[in-house]
């Protein structure tokens, strides 16, 4: 009875230091653009708010309703609406917690003055632009599935999704999933002070960190295998999508944004 409790001691202990690590993991990615924000008060809170949900728990947790006939032996219907409302409320009460921390909270004077072009560009641009990110996305999809998860998790692959067939409209599906990540991408990029690669930092680690670090905790749902391998897998080709996002974006505007009293240039 001892060992078994000094073994649930430790599981508890381990699962403590996971969180500790992806809490502070989500504390310093979300920190930089707020502290590099020309935004204050209620647009920063609701930018935060929006980006911090829509990558950690929407996007996340979209693929797995898209799949949930195929994994409902594993992940059980009843716990998808509990795992949105609880991701709901973390970012609900952190973000306005994180951007009174950093002394980015004013009743008054919610933007710098600035003459702010980004990201404006002809319509023309943008649909192309939407669609080559879209292709990209797909291709990365595969790409890392292909190359990098399943070498990753091995033997356990084919044990864990054994059966599982993919639905013909999955890479439309994928698609407009690039969508969202490029319109969760866009107010960050608006709001960024200095130079392009800044916002394009943001963005990579946005994205790779607040979908990965969640598969650092302990998951009753996945062998711990199947997890590091996700990890791996999404930490990496989040990270090289945000850099192209933004990129992709940036392409063929050679706008430069002026702050009274700041050097910097998109």
């Amino acid at each position: 009875m001892g060992w078994v409790g000094s073994t649930g001691q430790a599981d508890a202990a381990a699962a403590g230091q996971a969180l500790l690590i992806v809490c502070l993991l989500y504390s310093i990615v979300l920190s930089y653009p707020i502290i590099r924000s020309r935004w204050y008060g209620l647009p920063l809170v609701l930018t935060v708010v929006v980006v911090f949900y829509g990558i950690m728990t929407f996007l996340s947790q979209i693929e797995t309703v898209v799949f949930l006939k195929h994994l409902v032996d594993i992940v059980p219907a009843e716990v998808i609406p509990k795992l949105f409302l609880q991701g709901a409320i973390v970012a609900i009460l952190f973000s306005p917690l994180a951007v009174l921390v950093h002394g980015k909270m004013k009743e008054k004077g919610y933007f710098l003055p600035e003459h702010n072009t980004r990201l404006q560009m002809p319509v023309v641009q943008w649909i192309w632009k939407l669609a080559l990110l879209a292709v990209i996305y797909i291709l990365i999809y595969i790409g890392f599935g292909m190359f990098v998860f399943m070498p990753l998790a091995g033997d356990a692959f084919q044990q864990f999704y054994a059966g599982l067939e993919m639905p013909q409209w999955i890479l439309p599906f994928q698609g407009v999933r690039a969508l969202i990540w490029v319109a969760l991408a866009l107010p960050v990029i608006r709001m960024m002070k200095g130079p392009w690669w800044e916002a394009g930092l943001a963005v990579s680690l946005l994205f790779s960190v607040l979908m990965g670090a969640q598969l650092l905790l302990p998951n009753e749902f996945m062998p711990e295998v199947i997890c590091r391998a996700h990890f791996f897998e999404v930490t990496a080709s989040n990270f090289f999508y945000g850099w192209i996002v933004v990129w992709v974006l940036k392409l063929g505007n050679r706008e430069a944004v002026r702050i009274p009293g700041y050097r910097g240039y998109w």
